[in-house]
C-alpha cells in the first residue's frame, strides 16, 4: 500500500497568500552568555507597525525575541509578541525561524549596516493565538516570514500557507 504511494507524484505546492507586512521596534541584543548550544540571548520587541491585506494594526510593547547564535553561525529565533489590530483585538504571535547567511554579511548586520536580504537567509513560521470572536480563523492558520533584520528594527512579509 504504502509502496504506491512513494510512486506517485508530488502534488501541486501549497500557495502562499500575502497576508500582512510588520515592522518591528527592537531595543539591542541581551547576551546571557554562551551556554551549550552557543550563545544565549535575546532581543526586546518594543513595538511596530503591522499593515497588509489580512492584519493591520500595531505590535504592542513587551515581546520578546529568544535567540541561539549557535557555534555553527546559525542564529535560531523564537520570538513571542502580540498584535493589537485596528479594531481592537489581541493576537498571540510565535514566531520560530532561521537566519543565516555568509560570515561576512551577518558581521555587517550585527554592525547595524543596511544589508540586501537576498544577502542572507531569514524565514521563521508562524502562529496565531486569539480569543476574539472576529479572528478565531486566525487559530487555524500558519504563515511563512521573509525577514530582513536593519539596525533597530525586523521588517517581516507574512504569507498565509493554504
Amino acid at each position: 500500500m504504502t509502496d504506491a504511494f512513494f510512486q506517485t507524484p508530488f502534488p501541486t505546492a501549497p500557495d502562499l497568500v500575502p497576508m500582512t507586512r510588520i515592522a518591528c521596534d527592537v531595543d539591542p541584543v541581551v547576551s546571557l552568555g554562551d551556554a551549550p548550544t552557543g550563545e544565549r540571548r535575546y532581543v526586546p520587541l518594543s513595538g511596530g507597525i503591522v499593515q497588509g491585506p489580512e492584519i493591520n494594526g500595531r505590535i504592542r510593547a513587551g515581546g520578546v525575541d529568544w535567540q541561539v547564535a549557535r557555534r555553527d553561525g546559525v542564529l535560531e529565533i523564537a520570538a513571542h509578541y502580540v498584535i493589537e489590530t485596528d479594531d481592537g483585538a489581541l493576537l498571540e504571535v510565535q514566531s520560530t525561524g532561521l537566519r543565516h547567511g555568509p560570515p561576512e554579511v551577518l558581521a555587517r548586520l550585527a554592525a547595524g549596516d543596511v544589508v540586501d536580504p537576498a544577502e542572507y537567509f531569514f524565514r521563521t513560521l508562524v502562529r496565531f493565538s486569539t480569543g476574539h470572536p472576529d479572528w478565531l480563523h486566525l487559530n487555524k492558520v500558519m504563515a511563512i516570514a521573509r525577514g530582513q533584520r536593519q539596525a533597530r528594527k525586523v521588517l517581516l512579509d507574512l504569507y498565509r500557507l493554504t
